[in-house]
């Protein structure tokens, strides 16, 4: 309930600074400026009204509608508001310089040439113009993010160099998937569309990093239902997202194992793969403690009793377990959460919060890839950062020097 207050207190706030820089500086009269108020402060309502029907497990055609409005506004106003501040601070700078300026040509000279300020009406031109053209380069970005949002996600594929992998492990490959958000504006036909991608690659093992769903089991259900038809020899594992637990986690690990997956809670399985082993652990996700006490994250208690010398992979959901799971030993992680920030001004945000946002990185002797999100989450908007489905292939390396 907290988060739900600031949020909406946080849309309340930026919806009245966009009012205040466009709605008072417009030549309008005050009662189309009433309707403009009035107007505007109608789409901080749609989200948290969207919000509630998702915790009642409302999914009606009128409660998508309230989403769907919602979620594009959303995007829309937050590109809005990061042009204004762009602007305003550029606007700020400016008026400082110039007051310095002003002092110094006051202090050195006697009297100064008198410079007329621009009249009114050419300011008012001047703003209104430039006020149009940032809703307008707005719009067009939305309309453009909208597209990279739904498309078909990319398919990335990256090799990722083990420490004294075994022979037989060479060439094997791991299929991600991460952060599809089924709820709202993310329905089944899209799931369908990502079970058959993945499912094409014929992958021997495929891992879903978290965030499966927005909303109630009993709601959702039917949306989520095909990735029951995801196949992989050696299976497929699941580790909790930060959104499994704003609507029941206990439900959403029943709901995933019905599906097929093996759910992994601080635990690992031993695969056999050419008469090699490696082993493939997961934990909770990085906040799932607080509202779990059995689900505190831990990739220390994720590998107890996997055999010494294995090859050691463990799915993360956040980016954060990286600390962890170096100290524990592991070859690689593999994340979501991130959306690798999926557009501005929020990859910005992202980076503040998490060591690495998305793609492969190394940090002490364990790597970490953070796929940028299979699905998205909120406005259905993707700007230069598209979503994918990851697949791994493995590859030795011989001295632990090389990287």
């Amino acid at each position: 309930m907290k988060f739900f207050a600031v949020f909406t207190a946080f849309l309340i706030l930026m919806h009245g600074y966009i009012g205040w820089r466009f709605i008072v500086p417009a030549q309008l009269r005050r009662f189309h400026k009433c309707i403009a108020w009035g107007f505007l402060f109608l789409f901080p309502l749609f989200l948290p009204l969207t919000f509630q029907f998702l915790m009642r497990g409302i999914n009606t055609w009128w409660s998508d509608l309230s989403g769907w409005i919602g979620y594009i506004s959303l995007g829309f106003f937050s590109l809005v508001l990061a042009f204004l501040l762009v602007r305003d601070l550029i606007w700020i700078i400016a008026a400082i310089m110039r007051s310095m300026i002003a002092m110094v040509k006051k202090a050195t000279t006697p009297k100064p040439a008198s410079n007329p300020a621009p009249g009114n009406e050419r300011r008012c031109f001047l703003i209104q113009s430039m006020n149009l053209g940032l809703l307008g380069t707005s719009a067009l970005l939305t309309g453009c993010g909208f597209y990279e949002a739904r498309r078909r996600p990319a398919l990335v594929k990256v090799s990722v160099p083990i420490y004294n992998l075994p022979k037989e492990l060479e060439g094997l490959q791991i299929a991600q998937i991460s952060d599809l958000h089924v709820g709202i504006t993310v329905k089944r036909d899209y799931v369908e569309r990502i079970v058959r991608q993945v499912n094409d690659l014929e992958a021997p093992i495929i891992a879903f990093t978290g965030d499966l769903a927005d909303g109630l089991v009993s709601s959702i259900s039917d949306e989520v239902a095909p990735l029951r038809d995801l196949y992989a020899p050696y299976g497929k594992f699941f580790v909790t997202g930060n959104h499994e637990y704003y609507a029941g986690v206990e439900d959403w690990v029943e709901e995933i194992e019905r599906l097929g997956f093996t759910v992994l809670i601080n635990s690992h399985r031993t695969v056999n793969h050419r008469n090699a082993n490696f082993v493939l652990a997961g934990v909770t996700d990085y906040s799932g403690g607080r509202f779990l006490r059995s689900h505190i994250s831990n990739p220390k208690r994720a590998i107890e009793g996997a055999g010494p010398g294995n090859v050691k992979i463990l799915l993360a959901h956040q980016p954060r377990s990286i600390f962890a799971a170096a100290k524990a030993g592991f070859d690689l992680q593999i994340s979501g959460h991130t959306h690798g920030g999926q557009y501005i001004p929020w990859n910005i945000l992202v980076e503040l919060y998490q060591p690495f946002t998305k793609g492969l990185h190394r940090y002490k002797r364990t790597w970490i890839y953070v796929n940028r999100g299979t699905g998205y989450w909120g406005p259905p908007m993707r700007l230069g950062i598209p979503s994918e489905i990851t697949l791994f292939t493995l590859t030795g390396l011989r001295t632990s020097g090389q990287a």
